[in-house]
């Protein structure tokens, strides 16, 4: 078996390669799927029930999919490796895509939420694969190989929204119900992502870590990896809430922007929109990582954190013109690549190899289920303040960042 072979017999830099070009090539596959889809997600869901106010049950859907499983993908990974993980949220995803196709025939709200759950269970195993990134790195380059991958999902998040109007024609053409016509690209994209994984991802990068790791210990004992709990805390946080400030206002987009465009142009707006997001969102993850590793995790958090903010206040200054929004939106999508690029890297190197998957799913955990909680809140919101007003709440996960790396500045152990 190739993920049994001897350390010896294995050039770790060549494996180290390979493995990101894999998870490269996986990430630009699943960005075409979710990139797709996740945007008509608000639509559907103010579609089905008949509440605007319940378009945000779709984002908090996907988010708590990804909560529920980003531990037990984790543990999963550890036990098994990464591909099998990463296979298994493959599975997941495809069965949540039909779900929400067959729930857009029947008009079943519930099993909608069902669907873009199961959605989100992918997602999640997506999101790991920027940490199997960072299983056969070394320190001074953790950062680039991470952001290696996260810039990867660009192409796929990038494309992916802009398959919505194509989509729907090709939908209509075969009797598909209305905003499902994208669907059947994920369905291919997520297909080819299981098999990438499942032919190619070899050696497994967290199996080979954890072996190189066993057989090093006897001579490592002089210097054990250090565990620094309050730095790992911190990265979490930084995560987490940096990640709810842009799905709080991203899930919204879409319904805010079928107020200020005309009615036969919100496909289009929301495509477009949401598609230079997902740029901002990965575009520039190289740079950022390239930054992390010269000039430290947690000034590149900060940078993120001013770029949210700027991003805020566009939106909220500017919430009623289309490019304004598109604006912001770029904006929001830099600032939470800064911050989660950085913050993943630095949660990585705060945690000794033995604890590093359970501490990343926990991570990932927080930061779904806090941005689920945050996706709903923000309907509400909206309902009540507007897009404007759900910009200036969304200052909120800013200034606890902030006061979070004072804190950890003061007291790093």
């Amino acid at each position: 078996m190739p993920d049994l072979a001897a350390p010896a017999a294995i050039d770790l830099v060549a494996a180290q390669r390979r493995t990101v070009r894999v998870l490269a090539a996986g990430q630009v596959l699943s960005g075409v799927a979710f990139g797709s889809t996740l945007s008509l997600g608000a639509l559907l869901a103010a579609d089905l029930s008949g509440e605007e106010s319940l378009s945000g049950f779709a984002t908090a859907s996907v988010t708590l999919g990804a909560a529920l499983t980003a531990i037990p993908l984790a543990r999963l990974a550890a036990r098994r490796g990464r591909r099998i993980a990463l296979t298994t949220g493959n599975v997941a995803a495809l069965s949540g895509i039909a779900l929400v196709i067959l729930a857009a025939s029947t008009r079943a709200f519930p099993l909608l939420l069902v669907g873009i759950a199961l959605i989100g269970a992918g997602n999640a195993a997506t999101l790991q694969s920027r940490f199997a990134a960072t299983d056969l790195s070394t320190t001074a380059r953790r950062g680039r190989d991470l952001a290696t991958v996260v810039w990867a999902t660009t192409v796929g998040g990038v494309v992916g929204p802009l398959l919505l109007a194509p989509g729907e024609l090709l939908g209509a053409s075969i009797g598909m119900p209305r905003l499902t016509g994208a669907y059947l690209f994920s369905l291919l994209a997520q297909a080819c992502a299981f098999a990438l994984y499942v032919l190619v991802l070899r050696p497994d990068p967290l199996l080979l870590a954890q072996r190189l790791d066993r057989e090093r210990a006897p001579t490592a004992r002089a210097s054990p990896e250090v565990d620094r709990p309050r730095i790992a805390r911190f990265a979490m946080l930084a995560v987490a809430a940096s990640h709810v400030t842009m799905a709080a206002v991203m899930a919204m987009t879409p319904v805010h922007l079928a107020h200020i465009v005309a009615p036969d142009a919100v496909t289009v707006a929301v495509g477009v929109t949401i598609s230079l997001h997902v740029f901002g969102m990965y575009g520039l993850s190289p740079v950022f990582g390239i930054l992390a590793d010269r000039v430290g995790r947690i000034p590149v958090i900060l940078l993120g954190q001013v770029l949210l903010a700027v991003a805020l206040t566009v939106a909220s200054t500017a919430a009623d013109s289309q490019t304004g929004v598109l604006i912001a939106l770029l904006l929001l999508g830099l600032g939470w690549s800064a911050a989660t690029v950085a913050g993943s890297a630095l949660l990585t190197e705060a945690t000794p190899l033995a604890a590093r998957p359970r501490r990343q799913g926990r991570s990932d955990t927080l930061m779904t289920g806090s941005a689920a909680v945050g996706s709903v809140l923000a309907g509400l919101i909206l309902g009540l303040v507007g897009y404007g007003g759900l910009a200036l709440w969304a200052f909120v996960p800013i200034a606890v960042v902030c006061a979070g790396a004072v804190f950890v500045r003061s007291r790093p152990a």
